[in-house]
């Protein structure tokens, strides 16, 4: 119960001290709308089902944007230890993309592939990629050696000692990498959005933008808050129940 209180605590906090702004007219309500007004916002949107279409959405573009993040993910990190000399040959230009930002690529993936689905889930697999790919890769380079060196004992085969050697004892960093990429992802999507959407948390937010309000530009952040709270919980439970299995 206490640790639920401390968790909800700096929400409260954050309330009081919106309530209070808003009360004593630091800003105007053009600026800063009254929680009772976002509140009002947020009951028609529900009731009307905007905001669950701009939510199931949105969730659809980050996960088919993650799946294809995470299975680059696992080829290239299985290529690096299976064909290590492969390595070298894109090593730099994968170092030099996980420089570049994501929405500097957005007038160039327009003009490649247009405004369609295509471009913005490449936003999201640039985003989430390289935080998973990282750590599946250190993940696997980092592996005891004198546990492989026992699968060369009893005759692994690369792959089988990559399956069950390797594998196992880079769980614990590939699902970090996991959770990580999950919130890139989700950072990734107002940027994905920009690309000609009529739909999604990201339209709403920049639609709400351009309509001066403010209150469903609130929405729209809470939203996609909430959506990586559920989303983050599900990942630390699965590496929970992941981490106590392998014990």
């Amino acid at each position: 119960m206490k640790g639920k209180l401390h968790f909800f605590l700096p929400f409260l906090a954050v309330f009081l001290l919106w309530d209070y702004a808003a009360s004593q007219g630091f800003w105007s309500s053009y600026i800063l709308p009254s929680p009772a007004r976002v509140w009002g916002t947020l009951l028609h949107m529900l009731e009307n089902g905007e905001l669950f279409r701009h939510i199931r959405i949105s969730l659809q573009r980050i996960l088919w944007g993650f799946s294809w993040a995470l299975l680059a993910s696992c080829l290239l990190s299985s290529l690096n230890l299976l064909f290590p000399r492969l390595r070298n040959c894109y090593s730099g230009l994968l170092e030099v993309f996980r420089h570049v930002p994501p929405l500097s690529l957005i007038p160039l993936l327009i003009l490649w592939f247009g405004i369609g689905e295509l471009p913005k889930t490449i936003i999201i697999v640039l985003a989430s990629f390289f935080p998973m790919y990282l750590n599946m890769d250190d993940g696997f380079r980092r592996c005891d050696r004198k546990l492989l060196e026992v699968g060369q004992m009893l005759g692994f085969s690369p792959w089988k000692s990559l399956w069950k050697i390797r594998l196992p004892a880079a769980l614990p960093g590939i699902l970090t990498g996991l959770r990580i990429g999950m919130g890139y992802s989700l950072r990734a999507i107002i940027g994905a959005e920009m690309i000609a959407a009529d739909s999604g948390l990201g339209f709403l937010i920049l639609d709400a933008q351009a309509m001066s309000r403010s209150d469903k530009v609130i929405i729209g952040i809470l939203a996609i808050g909430a959506l990586g709270l559920v989303l983050d919980g599900i990942f630390a439970l699965l590496e929970r129940k992941v981490l106590c299995w392998m014990r």
